[in-house]
């Protein structure tokens, strides 16, 4: 509940339908709009994975915090200095916010499902993750219908103010949100490297034995749990248990991390279970005042994970295309007003294409198991509702007896669009997560917000360039033909589903 509202509240912006026009109103032209959107792509861009390293080495809650805190100051400096150096501000701003917030928010949320030993992580985080995606679509929804009413009472200023304080409300709900511990750790994973590193080894020589301690596992997770772990709401994989081959005792779906510390742990040849512990507990003090040093590991750990292992591969890349493909949302406004309708009104048809995203994120629990086969499909007929609907809301210019008709028609298209494309997102997301077996969870999932960055940045850059000799329906149109390729790839990059146990 308490993610519900934290996600919902971070998009309860009643600016999001009106500040393209914000900007156009000001005196800036589509060039320098998207100039500024891409400024937005390059903050993220640059602090994406730096910042998800960062999620995984200190507490992801209070990341959380900075960045609610930093997104809010973005609407505050545009309601205050409206101008082309305001707005880039407020956009730099706003984009180390994003990154602060990308891949941190969804790895909480999965390791404090992974701490829960009833649940089964694989069916419960796609359910979860929709339910807090469908609170953001509600919100922005609500947040752009709120738009056009305060907008009539008190002009931007008033919209800008009440965005602000909603900012505010989702800071606090920031503060609210459990910490739980990582389902590996920074600390676990370089003390258990020092400890495999420093054991003495037996020689088969005299009286001397090699002893392996049947619970080398568990004092894993006594030390973890210790007061100099840190007060974490959750446990790690290894307070659950792991069973000799390596399973998740409590049915959960990260094996590969379990079966990562079984082998560990034929390694550790201690005689003494104190002699154990109390080496463990030095390696991961040592490590705790190296926190450069495992801000570096998380980073290449994560990296390495992105780049090598092919199922993570295609997920971060699959992901990253269905997160930056739908960068053109960001001119859905100006489509509207370039085709006749009032400015009063553009929130109401941008509001229909969230009404869409909302839709197809709550239905995620229902979808988490498509087959490739299926998510290409969707993605590829989203497509072509997208390119049907801009080109259809296009027409409206030229029918000035029916621009409302044609328009609410065009839109509610790229709606159903949205509502496609928004749901193969998710369930591509969870697929990911489940993938993952690392202990740089957050830092791959940045990886694959980098990447959605970078697709961002082209779309950005393609209207920038075109924008000025096409009209805005066109350009969207042509946007659109992008969704069928990334269904082609779609069909073989989905990772594939872990069966609940």
């Amino acid at each position: 509940m308490r993610a519900v509202l934290f996600k919902g509240l971070g998009d309860l912006v009643p600016l999001y339908g009106l500040y393209a026009l914000l900007f156009a109103d000001h005196g800036l032209s589509t060039g320098q709009i998207s100039s500024l959107f891409a400024l937005w792509s390059c903050t993220a861009f640059l602090l994406e994975v730096p910042s998800g390293a960062w999620a995984d080495t200190v507490s992801r809650r209070g990341l959380l915090v900075l960045g609610g805190l930093l997104s809010t100051s973005g609407f505050a400096l545009w309601t205050v200095a409206p101008s082309y150096l305001g707005f880039a501000v407020g956009f730099v701003l706003w984009g180390i916010s994003g990154a602060l917030l990308s891949g941190t928010f969804e790895a909480l949320l999965y390791d404090e499902l992974c701490a829960k030993p009833a649940v089964a992580v694989a069916t419960a985080y796609p359910r979860v993750l929709g339910h807090t995606r469908a609170a953001a679509e509600a919100a922005v929804f609500l947040g752009i219908l709120l738009g056009t009413p305060l907008y009539l009472l008190g002009g931007y200023a008033l919209v800008g103010w009440v965005s602000v304080g909603f900012g505010v409300l989702h800071t606090l709900a920031a503060m609210s949100l459990p910490s739980a511990a990582k389902a590996v750790s920074a600390l676990d994973v370089d003390a258990l490297e020092e400890l495999v590193d420093e054991q003495p080894v037996a020689e088969e020589s005299g009286t001397a034995e090699a002893v392996r301690s049947p619970a080398a596992a568990d004092r894993v997770g006594e030390v973890a749990a210790s007061p100099d772990r840190g007060s974490g709401a959750g446990v790690s994989e290894t307070d659950r248990g792991c069973s000799d081959d390596g399973a998740l005792e409590d049915g959960g779906s990260a094996v590969g991390r379990c079966r990562e510390f079984a082998a560990r742990q034929e390694h550790i040849h201690y005689a003494d279970r104190n002699t154990a512990t109390e080496s463990l507990a030095a390696g991961m003090r040592r490590s705790a005042r190296r926190p450069f040093a495992r801000y570096l590991r998380m980073l290449r750990t994560g990296v390495a994970e992105s780049i090598r292992i092919r199922a993570v591969r295609n997920g971060v890349l699959l992901a990253a295309l269905l997160s930056g493909i739908t960068a053109f949302d960001e001119y859905f406004g100006l489509l509207a007003e370039s085709v006749g309708v009032a400015t009063v009104l553009v929130p109401l048809l941008v509001g229909v294409t969230v009404f869409g995203s909302f839709v197809g994120s709550l239905l995620a629990g229902r979808t988490e198991g498509m087959s490739g086969r299926t998510m290409a499909a969707m993605v590829g007929g989203g497509g072509a509702l997208m390119l049907v609907g801009s080109l259809v809301a296009g027409t409206a210019a030229g029918n000035p007896h029916a621009v409302y008709a044609l328009a609410g028609l065009g839109f509610v298209a790229i709606g159903a669009a949205y509502g496609l494309v928004y749901n193969a997102g998710v369930v591509a997301q969870a697929r990911l997560q489940d993938t993952i077996e690392g202990p740089a969870r957050a830092t791959v999932l940045s990886v694959s917000g980098l990447l959605g960055e970078v697709f961002a940045l082209a779309v950005f850059g393609f209207v920038a360039v075109v924008g000025t000799w096409w009209p805005m329906p066109v350009v969207v149109a042509v946007l659109a033909l992008s969704l069928p390729v990334i269904a082609i790839f779609g069909r073989s990059w989905l990772p594939p589903r872990v069966a609940p146990s």
